[in-house]
């Protein structure tokens, strides 16, 4: 399966320019299997989502995009955002409890929202890193993907998109079934995943 784990829709996400049907319209027509829609500091979508999921027939998922004070992370399976800023570790350790998953977003790219090194600090308790983003420069991209592979940890590709165009532009490959985000966290934690280009 083919989905793209990183995707802002316009109703939660002020900075994005579509809406979640417009997203699935997109997804469908470049040959994705599903998406995950990861709000700024936000899973208010999660119902909505689902609805629309089951009715379109597509697989719709949501996670959140979570800043910490050291960078981004892309978590799935914690209904209840903080709503206040925290440390990584912090973050990571809740997402643990909750048995959810966090994956380190752009971690090298230059606007101070990415772990980068500080992947080494927490990666003990980090589910995995965003080696392909379609947002970042391809050399940010590489240095991702060299010190995931270094850690051990699995890679993920994602379009970190904003405007429509950009859906798909990387994905990442799921070697088994995903129908709900309980089966993305599995499949995270396995290992059973790689990054994929779409362009």
């Amino acid at each position: 399966m083919l989905i793209d784990m990183h995707v802002h829709e316009s109703k939660y996400s002020k900075d994005s320019m579509f809406t979640l049907e417009e997203a699935v319209e997109s997804a469908k027509k470049v040959g994705l299997n599903g998406i995950c829609i990861t709000d700024h500091e936000s899973s208010d979508i999660f119902d909505e989502a689902h609805e629309y999921s089951k009715k379109s027939g597509f697989l719709v998922l949501v996670g959140a995009e979570i800043l910490t004070f050291e960078g981004d992370l892309l978590v799935f399976g914690l209904r209840d955002i903080p709503k206040h800023m925290m440390h990584s570790g912090e973050l990571l350790n809740i997402v643990s409890r909750h048995k959810g998953i966090a994956i380190s977003a752009h971690p090298f790219r230059n606007n101070n929202r990415g772990l980068g090194y500080h992947i080494r600090e927490v990666n003990k308790i980090l589910s995995g890193v965003e080696a392909f983003n379609d947002s970042t420069e391809p050399h940010q991209n590489l240095h991702a993907y060299s010190l995931a592979t270094e850690l051990k940890l699995p890679s993920t590709g994602s379009s970190d998109a904003h405007v429509l165009d950009r859906i798909g532009k990387y994905a990442t490959v799921f070697e088994h079934r995903v129908r709900d985000e309980k089966d993305l966290i599995e499949a995270v934690k396995q290992g059973s995943i790689y990054p994929a280009m779409l362009k």
